[in-house]
Formats: C-alpha cells, structure tokens, sequence
C-alpha cells in the first residue's frame, strides 16, 4: 500500500499543500514544531478517520479556519482510491471514497493501513492496561476491519448497561438484556484479539531480537480473570458463554458499585521480558525496544494477513535510541512498504532515502 499523492487544506499548520511522497523510504526533516508530525498525522487519519495523536476532528483545522480537508491518492495491490474528507470546526465530518459518500468509518477501514512508531508508543508498556487493549483491538481492525463493528457494538452495551447499573435500580429481568447484549458482542471482540494476539505473537519475539540482539525472551500475556486460563482461538461462542457467567455472578458487586466490574474493557494483557512484568523489571531500553518491536510485529502480522505492505509512519522515533539501537532498527525495517520517518537532526537515521524539508507550512 502506498500513497501516490496527498493534498491539505487548512489542515494543521497546512493552508494549502500538495505532495507526493516517493513509493518508498522519505525522510522528514525539520525543526521542531515545522509540521512533520501533522503530515503524519493527516496519513494516519486516512486510514482509520482518527487522530493518532488522540484529538479532536476541530483539533485538526487551522486555526483561521471553519473547516479542514484530506484528499489523497492510495493505491494498494488491488486498485487505486481517491480518498477525501472534509472536517468541521463544528457539525459532522464528512467522508467520501471514490466520490461515494461514506455511511460509517467500517467503509473506510482496509482503504489504506497504516502502522505507526510513536515516542510515546514507551507508554504501551509503562503506563495502564488500556493501551494494551487497545493496542489489541488496533492490530484486530488493521487484519480484519469488520472487527471495528464488534468493537463499537460492545462499547455501546456496555455504556448501556452501566447506564442502568448508576440508576440503581436492581431489575433482574433488565440487566439480564444488557448482560446478553454485552457477552454476545464481548466474545467477538474477545475472540479477535485472540485472534490478533496469535498472529503478533510469533513476530514480536523475532522483531524484539532484531532490534535488541541481547537474547531475551519477550512476550505479550493475556489471562482474564473471568476466563480460564491464557486467550486461545476459542470460538466467539465460548468467549461469550464464558462471559455471561462472569457478569452473572458479578451482580452483586457490580449493584453496590453501579458500574461493570468484569469484562474485556477490564483485563490486563501484559508484556513480560524473561517471564519478568516489563513495566516493573525492564530498563528504559529494554521498554523502548519491545515497544518498536511490537509495532514491527503489527506490520509484519498485517502483511503476512493481508499480502501487502501497510504503510508505515515513524515520528522522531530514531533521535531516542543509541546508535547500536538505531542502526539494528534501520535494518529490520521492511524494504518493500512505504515509508516517511520525521526527524529534527537527519544524521539520527541511519537509513537512505528520498529527503524532504519540512518548514513554514511547506514542504520540498
């Protein structure tokens, strides 16, 4: 997958901009806050019509502005699409691919992966068990896009039955519906990240050693209490039956704290470092390593899904590593995907490619 061409405006620090990146490897160069980022950030919100970054669609318009638009050529090895999407400082985004208008984002998902390196991807293995789960639901959409639907169906029974949880009323017959509702589409969702969890696995050791080449053995470990034992490629079936049990008998505690106190929005997957918790027991290095290494296995796990190459993005990544780290980096990244890499200081990448400046909302 590639983008062919990409056109800004009012996007970010972007009134008016028209690119066209190499079908491989770009360096990004500029001073701090020049927009490398936001050029990254604009790819990225192709793919999945959010923000990596985690902002807002009114985030994303220039400040003079009411309104912001993508338009991009993509091109896979099945077709070439002309995506274009027009956000609002206030109202309803619009998107559209090929001039057809789109109903949902699930239409969108699959149009164009990405993958991307992030500095604060550090945060995977230091910070709460959210971004873990997330980072499973993430890779699930980027193998099989109709994961999103799962993932927006259990979110909603789940905001609906805490809902009824915080009136306080204890109806049976009701929180038995939104039970239901919750373990039937939990066990697809549960049933993708096993799935998304089985793929990553036997690249994440490989890229870990790739980039580390020191011998240890990593690993991304997921048991919920509510199942028995570690996640396997169980049918959604038995995941949701599992479930349901799990939410029956948490009624009690789940009345007294109107809220759901078990399910897949509370497991803990955990990265381990030689059967050690990598939160507690790896140096900086070893957690910055296993991060990349784990974006390495997304791309490949998608690849090896999918049969074509993600594109991937890589913000200042290269500027927080040695450069025995750096360099092992450099190697292990796939030849063959499109690649934009930002930097600040250019001699930090130790890779060979099309160099583009990056200042006062252009680029050259």
């Amino acid at each position: 997958m590639r983008v062919d061409w990409l056109s800004l405006t009012q996007f970010r620090s972007y009134v008016s901009l028209e690119w066209r990146p190499d079908a491989g490897l770009n360096l990004l160069i500029g001073r701090n806050a020049a927009g490398k980022t936001n050029l990254l950030e604009a790819v990225g919100y192709l793919s999945r019509l959010k923000s990596f970054r985690g902002a807002a669609d009114p985030a994303l318009v220039g400040e003079e502005a009411d309104s912001a638009v993508i338009r991009a050529g993509v091109a896979s090895a099945e077709r070439e699409r002309l995506v274009e999407i027009e956000l609002r400082r206030e109202g309803r985004r619009r998107a559209q691919v090929d001039k057809t208008p789109l109903r949902r984002t699930a239409d969108l998902l699959g149009v164009l992966r990405v993958i991307a390196f992030l500095p604060e991807d550090l945060d995977l293995i230091k910070r709460g068990p959210g971004l873990r789960r997330e980072l499973l639901d993430d890779a699930a959409v980027q193998l099989w896009p109709a994961a999103h639907l799962d993932q927006l169906e259990f979110d909603r029974a789940l905001r609906q039955r805490n809902a009824f949880l915080k009136t306080g009323d204890r109806d049976e017959t009701t929180l038995g519906v939104w039970d239901a509702r919750m373990a039937q589409s939990g066990g697809r969702v549960m049933a993708r990240r096993a799935r998304a969890l089985d793929a990553l696995s036997p690249h994440l050791m490989k890229a870990y050693s790739e980039v580390a080449a020191d011998g240890a053995k990593v690993s991304l470990d997921y048991i919920p209490d509510w199942w028995q034992g570690p996640l396997g490629t169980d049918s959604a079936a038995s995941y949701a039956d599992a479930l349901a049990r799990a939410l029956e008998a948490s009624r009690k505690i789940d009345y007294e704290r109107r809220m759901t106190t078990v399910g897949p929005h509370r497991d803990d997957p955990a990265f381990t470092i030689d059967d050690h918790p990598a939160r507690t027991h790896g140096s900086q290095g070893e957690q910055r390593t296993l991060a990349l290494a784990v974006r390495l296995a997304a791309h490949r796990a998608v690849f090896e899904e999918v049969g074509d190459n993600p594109v991937l993005l890589l913000d200042d990544v290269f500027s927080e590593l040695d450069s025995e780290r750096a360099a092992a980096l450099a190697g292990a990244l796939p030849s063959e995907a499109q690649t934009l890499i930002t930097s600040a200081r250019p001699e930090d990448v130790p890779i060979q490619g099309t160099a583009w400046t990056v200042a006062g909302g252009e680029i050259q």
